[in-house]
């Protein structure tokens, strides 16, 4: 029998959405507090992180510690999020009881999180050039349950894999379409994690070619390979409800700071 302790090593499902939790948090805020002092100080780009240009602008002042503290903020412990959400609904998606539950649930929070999340990064009620994340979510966890069916249904593994593929590519280019947060990209990452479920090594090593483009999220897999399989005590309302909310809470700071 296999020892208790050794059962525990590691961290729980909960662990990791703490992780996702905080950094997405950490990201949101630099984004809706940092982003417009740097737009007011003549700096409209961010994409430059090298340590040259981050040391001209320290030179220049306070702008240069704001310019460091959003790099640090957003572009290195905010990659951590989608990444751990990404594996999180994967795992979800294979111990749920109700799939259709469960999309229904993505689903409500992709409505609800999508005012909140146009008020607090456009300042609008609704913007239709990016939304929220939870779309994201929601297309893959219906591309991978379509995946899903596919390969129940087939019998030849070839046109499984065809059937899969174009499934992909149309959820992909939906994804494009309709201007989703990380848009093809995440879906891609979800699908890859899908596909590679039942081998943690590959999975991880599939995960990290899937955000090659965004080097600091690969870091995310370092809490992910430590995940025991274990659940953990969670809050499915806190969970979920977080996100809307967190962002509402960003929208009404930023209005009483102006």
């Amino acid at each position: 029998m296999q020892d208790v302790a050794e059962v525990k090593k590691g961290i729980t499902g909960s662990t990791l959405k703490w992780i996702a939790l905080v950094s997405m948090l950490i990201d949101h805020s630099a984004y809706v507090f940092i982003i417009p002092i740097l737009v007011e100080n003549g700096i409209y780009s961010v994409a430059d992180y090298s340590a040259t240009y981050i040391a001209e602008l320290m030179e220049q002042g306070s702008i240069g510690w704001y310019y460091l503290a959003y790099q640090i903020m957003r572009r290195l412990i905010g990659r951590l999020a989608f990444p751990i959400y990404c594996y999180c609904l994967v795992e979800g998606f294979g111990r749920t009881g109700s799939r259709a539950k469960y999309a229904g649930r993505l689903a409500l929070l992709a409505v609800l999180s999508e005012v909140p999340f146009d008020l607090a990064f456009y300042h609008t009620v609704f913007e239709t050039e990016h939304q929220n994340v939870f779309l994201t979510l929601l297309l893959g966890f219906l591309m991978i349950w379509g995946m899903e069916k596919l390969a129940e249904k087939v019998n030849h593994i070839w046109l499984i894999g065809l059937g899969q593929l174009l499934l992909f590519l149309a959820v992909a280019l939906l994804a494009e379409w309709i201007s989703c947060d990380y848009g093809w990209k995440g879906i891609f990452a979800l699908m890859l994690l899908y596909q590679f479920r039942y081998q943690k090594g590959a999975q991880i090593l599939a995960g990290c070619i899937a955000f090659i483009w965004e080097p600091a999220a690969l870091l995310a897999f370092l809490p992910i390979s430590l995940y025991n399989g274990r659940k953990g005590q969670q809050n499915k309302l806190f969970f979920y409800g977080f996100y809307p909310v967190h962002l509402l809470v960003l929208y009404v700071i930023t209005t009483i700071v102006k």
